[in-house]
């Protein structure tokens, strides 16, 4: 892992761990409008007010998908 990596990956922990998820929904049009994007993805709501959006790309293009492994689930790609 590179020093950059390791940059963005302790940012994540501190804002992460430990947080708790109190809302799952998709975005709004109006939302999804707002940022110019054409998809509406998940939006997860944190315990500290947070919100995790996952996007296309690292520029924020678009809404993108989250895929879960989770075994009991069979594993599948939310959209």
């Amino acid at each position: 892992m590179n020093r950059t990596d390791k940059e963005h990956a302790e940012k994540m922990r501190a804002a992460l761990k430990g947080r708790k998820i109190v809302e799952v929904r998709y975005m709004t049009k109006k939302e999804a409008d707002d940022w110019g994007w054409y998809n509406r993805p998940v939006v997860m709501l944190l315990d500290d007010k947070t919100f995790l959006v996952p996007m296309r790309d690292d520029e924020g293009n678009d809404g993108g998908a989250i895929h879960c492994t989770a075994v009991e689930h069979g594993g599948y790609t939310i959209r």
